[in-house]
Formats: structure tokens, C-alpha cells, sequence
């Protein structure tokens, strides 16, 4: 601690001798070496706390650190969400916008396949009875089929 060597020791040592005394000088030394162990258990004692301290202050750095990475990787992912989020929007609205004109095209196509003849077209007048109104009623249905199936049984 002062870096005292052994010359230096022996010098006090004669001269504690001679200032304190033969009789006095082992409770003097008895108390000095009390004060001197104090001394450095106090110092050891200050070393751990700032050791500790130190320490402390290592893993609050480190728990710091974490937490920004924690966060930073969750707001990666939430980033990305948004984008995928985004992403399958764009491709259902877009496929609705197909599903959507698929089914506009298949509307028109199946109203220009069949075309349906209002009177006027038929040159029948409007107030005339339809000649072929009877051949859609049940009863004349069923008729029909008998004589459809007769006539191929025959």
C-alpha cells in the first residue's frame, strides 16, 4: 500500500522504541495492528461495494441493450406485418375486381345466348291468348310425356 520496505520498518521500529518506551510499546503495537486491520477490511470492504456497483451497472447496460433489441425486432415484425397485411388487401381486392368482372362477363354472355321474344316480336297481339301458354301447364305437361312415351314404346 505505501510500498515500505524492511529498512524502512526497522528505522520506525527503534525509534517507536525509543519515543514510546519498552513498557508501552506492545500495546501501542497490539493497537496499531488493530487500527491497521480496520483499516483494511474498510478497504476491501469499499473495493466489493464498487465492485458490485460496477457490476450493477454492467447488467442495467446489458438489460438496456435487450430491451432496445427487443424492441426493435418487434417493431420489425410489425413492419412486416403491415406490409403482408397490406399485400393480402391489394390481392383480395384484386381478386374480387376479377371475381367481380368474371361474373359481369358471364351475366352479358348468358343474356346474349338467350334471347327472349316479347310478343310484340312474335307478331302476336298482346291481347291474344299465347297458343303455346298451354303447352307449360302441368297437366299438359304430363299429357305430353305419355304421349312421348307412348309413342316411342310403340
Amino acid at each position: 500500500m505505501f510500498d515500505i520496505g524492511f529498512s524502512e520498518m526497522v528505522v520506525v521500529g527503534v525509534v517507536a522504541l525509543i519515543v514510546i518506551g519498552p513498557e508501552r510499546l506492545p500495546k501501542v503495537a497490539r493497537t496499531a495492528g488493530h487500527l491497521y486491520g480496520r483499516l483494511q477490511r474498510y478497504v476491501s470492504s469499499v473495493k466489493s461495494d464498487i465492485s458490485q456497483e460496477i457490476q450493477l451497472d454492467e447488467i442495467r447496460r446489458a438489460g438496456q441493450d435487450f430491451k432496445e433489441s427487443i424492441q426493435s425486432a418487434a417493431s420489425d415484425v410489425g413492419q412486416q406485418a403491415t406490409v403482408v397485411d397490406d399485400y393480402l388487401r391489394n390481392e383480395i381486392n384484386s381478386v374480387n375486381q376479377v371475381l367481380t368482372s368474371t361474373t359481369l362477363e358471364a351475366e352479358q354472355a348468358e343474356l346474349n345466348s338467350v334471347k327472349l321474344e316479347t310478343p310484340a316480336q312474335q307478331n302476336l297481339p298482346l291481347d291474344a291468348p299465347d297458343q303455346n301458354a298451354k303447352a307449360f301447364t302441368p297437366s299438359a305437361v304430363v299429357e305430353t310425356a305419355r304421349v312421348d312415351h307412348a309413342e316411342k314404346s310403340a
